[in-house]
Parts: C-alpha cells; structure tokens; sequence
C-alpha cells in the first residue's frame, strides 16, 4: 500500500494549523518616549547630571529624520522595554541630528550646530552610537545599525560594565556567546 505524502502533509496541517499561534511580537513602545532621555542642548550639563544619577556613560545616537538605518533601529530595536529599561538605568541616551542646525553645548563649553558637533565627533555615517564617558571622552564608538536587540544590549553591558577598558567589543561579544 502506497501512502499519498502530499496527502498526509494535508491532514496534519489541517489538524495542527488551529493550535499554531505566531510568536508574540515585542510590544512597541516609542524611542522618544521611552528610549531617549528629553535632551535640552548642553552635554556638559546634562554629562553633571548623569553623575549625579549615578549613570556609566553618555550614549549619543547620531543620526537624521530620513536614515533608514536609524528607522529600522528605533523600530527593531530602540523599541523594545528591555533594551530601553537597560539603556536608561545605565545612561543617559540623546539623539543629535547629524544634519541639524540646533545649537548644542559641547562636553567643552563651546556651541555648535548639531551638524558641525557630529562633523567634529568624526560621524560619518549613521546610525552611529557614541558613548561618551562623563568628563566628554569618547569611550566606544558604534557605527551601522545594530538589528539584534541582544547584541544591543551586549553592547550597552560592554560599557557598562567597564570592559571596553581592557578588550575589544568583538572579543567581548565573542567570549559572551559561548558562556
């Protein structure tokens, strides 16, 4: 007796297609609202009042309105409550507009349009993430979009935790996927 599998293929998935459920998205919860801290234009005073928070590090998030790099980011990942409950207990996380013409106050006092701060912080492409210890001193540059929330997070851990100090990002991802 020959058995039909084209048939059998059928049936099963008529029997099991009820009970199959997709995996629940990450519930969408606004970058602006819930990943960037309210940024009012002075670094150095904004770097005083993470200390004063007891924050690790300034996180900057170069990037402009019509990226779709930066899109895809805030919607994949900078989206997501983990990623922004980890990010806002460490950091203190701004956006600067790579093409903006707001002025801004540097870590060093002197004001610029934001364009003219990211040409200086040697952003040349976005999204790129600077995290900026809290006397101004860039402490691990990102550049590109980062599309897997987990290697995200493992970045903020790396700075975090201060192991940008003695090794690099990808030795650091690299020992954390085999523990």
């Amino acid at each position: 007796m020959r058995i039909d599998t084209r048939a059998v293929a059928l049936l099963l998935l008529w029997v099991v297609a009820p009970f199959a459920r997709p995996a629940p998205a990450a519930e969408y919860r606004d970058p602006v609202d819930y990943f960037f801290h309210p940024f009012l234009g002075d670094l150095k005073a904004e770097a005083a009042e993470a200390k004063t928070a007891g924050k690790r590090a300034i996180v900057v998030m170069y990037e402009f309105d019509d990226c779709p790099y930066c899109a895809r980011m805030k919607r994949e990942v900078l989206s997501r409550a983990d990623v922004q409950a980890y990010y806002r207990k460490h950091f203190q996380v701004f956006q600067i507009d790579t093409k903006g013409d707001q002025q801004i106050t540097g870590f060093d006092g002197r004001t610029m349009s934001e364009k003219e701060f990211a040409r200086a912080a040697g952003v040349r492409g976005t999204p790129t993430f600077i995290f900026y210890g809290l006397d101004g001193k860039p402490l691990e540059t990102s550049v590109g979009g980062i599309y897997d929330p987990q290697e995200f997070l493992l970045l903020g851990e790396y700075v975090a935790t201060g192991a940008y100090r003695s090794e690099t990002f990808a030795k650091y991802r690299q020992s954390r996927k085999g523990s």
